[in-house]
């Protein structure tokens, strides 16, 4: 007996599930698409009642990755936390978790 690995669906792939679900594909025929079971997309389409789920985006507010390197080289440089803050424009308490959160100052 074979058995069929597991599945995992990209981003692009979910999208297309979306797109052809909108335009009233069934279930069947969107897993002939991916030449997988209907169950495989079912479980997909379930998780959120059929509706298409909005898509994920970091809060606006969120440190960002150069943000966070900028952090890494002023502690390096030796700069104070209410300097860094300051520079980037952030609150002291901000930048006091950020340091907090990655193993604290040097």
């Amino acid at each position: 007996m074979k058995y069929r690995t597991r599945t995992y669906y990209t981003a692009t792939q979910k999208a297309l599930m979306w797109e052809r679900w909108k335009d009233g594909w069934t279930l069947q025929q969107i897993g002939k698409l991916f030449d997988r079971p209907h169950t495989s997309i079912q479980t997909i389409l379930a998780k959120s009642g059929g509706i298409r789920p909005p898509e994920r985006r970091r809060c606006a507010t969120a440190l960002t990755l150069s943000e966070r390197e900028e952090i890494s080289r002023a502690l390096m440089a030796g700069q104070s936390m209410r300097s860094i803050a300051a520079q980037l424009g952030r609150a002291p308490s901000t930048i006091s978790r950020e340091i907090g959160r990655n193993g604290g100052q040097a």
